[in-house]
């Protein structure tokens, strides 16, 4: 069989489903996307208000691997390609209802109020802590209070975990959540340690690390990536299209889809499964049943994501970073703002000034069960608190993820291990996503490649293709 006879199809055209595809195009193959939205992206949203893009989904991608720059450019949007303002480069912390920028360099760390003399002197023990022997069984909270501190975890990694995953560190799994971080004390005995040493790798193979990486976007919102992605995969893509099921035929698959309220089916040699666990759960129903508990098991936390735009004479504050996160002491009704025309000064007029704020998450999903206008209300009013804001804003526009961003609790281990399983009982079956390998756009990109090379290994070891 030549690679033009195999039959490639690749479930959702979020980043990882169009990247995958992008890359086994390249490689000679033919692959049909089945997506259930009308348009490409998955959580990539980007809409135009007044004019100006808003992104919904993730804000920015970090520039961490040469894989990313490469795809880019091949799609053709290179010119379109912006990096953030140097002021973005201060982030901030709420304490104590005042926001204090997180230090950077060891100069900044010993002049900052954002922790205490206590709480300094503490990390200077860290390279000193032996290394624990829970490996994927120990939270996040736990690794970080034994190495650095009950402070540092309250005032840095808290808000720093509902910021990047919009989760809970008492349950999320440091191995699996963060597995470079667990490395520098797998790898090098601990974490000053090992990112002095780690750094040295990193430029051996050309990396950034996520705290050095430049941060991007593009002129026309982040939605700009996969929408250029789908133009090169031309008629590749079929929107929408809800996955009934998969099942086996004759050692092949098939793929029983509805479009357009029509059902119409599919027989793949190849699927690579780039949607969400709660809706994979539904496809691969009759495929694999011993899979379903897993997926199960995998929790998408809700997140509303508010969009709000003020005049610029109405803030109190100077306007010099990327924006603030919220520890979860500090008893906010939200978790975090990033200072959206800041960061990429396109976003708004010259005079006004926007931001993304973020809601809910595994910290307080009870918050939806209140009536929308007061929770919104409320946090409007906490934000200008904290921003010195004087008026209203000239802008409100909300998003809802009922089931944002999947979280890898204590225990993902046991779901990571059924999903290899799945692979190797149902030979061309390939499990991609973000429930797998990292939530990051740069993680899903990265993986795409890595999900892209196993295919066609797979091919050539069953003789396949020529």
């Amino acid at each position: 069989m030549n690679k033009k006879q195999t039959k490639i199809t690749i479930l959702g055209a979020g980043i990882s489903g169009l990247a995958t595809g992008y890359r086994l195009e390249k490689a000679g193959f033919e692959v049909t996307l089945l997506e259930k939205k009308d348009e490409p992206g998955g959580s990539m949203e980007t809409r135009f208000i007044d004019g100006f893009p808003v992104d919904f989904g993730p804000n920015s991608g970090l520039d961490t691997s040469p894989l990313i720059k490469e795809l880019i450019k091949d799609v053709g949007l290179e010119n379109e390609m912006i990096y953030a303002n140097q002021k973005g480069d201060k982030r901030y912390i709420l304490k104590d209802n005042q926001l204090y920028p997180l230090p950077t360099n060891p100069v900044a760390f010993v002049k900052t109020k954002l922790f205490s003399a206590k709480a300094k002197i503490r990390l200077l023990a860290e390279p000193f802590i032996k290394k624990s022997n829970d490996g994927y069984y120990q939270t996040i909270s736990r690794f970080v209070e034994r190495r650095l501190g009950r402070e540092f975890l309250d005032y840095a990694i808290n808000p720093f975990v509902a910021g990047v995953f919009a989760g809970d560190p008492d349950k999320l799994s440091v191995k699996s959540a963060f597995p470079k971080l667990y490395r520098l004390e797998e790898v090098y005995g601990g974490l000053i340690k090992g990112m002095i040493k780690g750094a040295k790798e990193r430029k051996q193979r050309a990396e950034q690390s996520k705290q050095n990486a430049k941060m991007f976007s593009f002129q026309r919102g982040m939605q700009s990536f996969p929408r250029a992605i789908s133009e090169k995969l031309k008629n590749s893509v079929k929107y929408n299209c809800t996955v009934d099921k998969v099942s086996k035929s004759e050692g092949k698959y098939k793929i029983v889809y509805t479009q357009n309220d029509k059902t119409d089916e599919i027989v793949s040699d190849i699927i690579v499964s780039t949607i969400p666990a709660y809706q994979l759960e539904k496809t691969f129903k009759d495929l694999d049943t011993g899979l379903i508990p897993h997926l199960k098991t995998l929790y998408y936390p809700p997140v509303k994501v508010l969009y709000l735009g003020f005049k610029k004479k109405d803030i109190g504050r100077e306007l010099d970073g990327f924006g603030f996160l919220i520890p979860e002491k500090e008893k906010k009704s939200f978790l975090g703002a990033i200072w959206s025309s800041v960061i990429f000064p396109n976003r708004t007029d010259k005079d006004k000034a926007s931001f993304t704020l973020f809601i809910g998450g595994s910290r307080s999903p009870e918050l939806f069960k209140e009536e929308s206008s007061f929770l919104l209300a409320r946090v409007i009013k906490e934000f200008k608190g904290i921003m010195e804001i004087k008026n209203d804003p000239i802008l409100v526009k909300e998003r809802m993820w009922t089931k944002a961003i999947p979280q890898y609790h204590i225990g993902y281990i046991e779901q990571e291990r059924y999903f290899e399983k799945v692979e190797i009982k149902n030979p061309g079956i390939f499990l991609g996503g973000n429930f797998r390998g990292g939530i990051s756009v740069g993680d899903c990109i990265i993986n795409s490649e890595l999900t892209c090379n196993r295919v066609i290994e797979y091919l050539r070891a069953s003789t396949k293709i020529t």
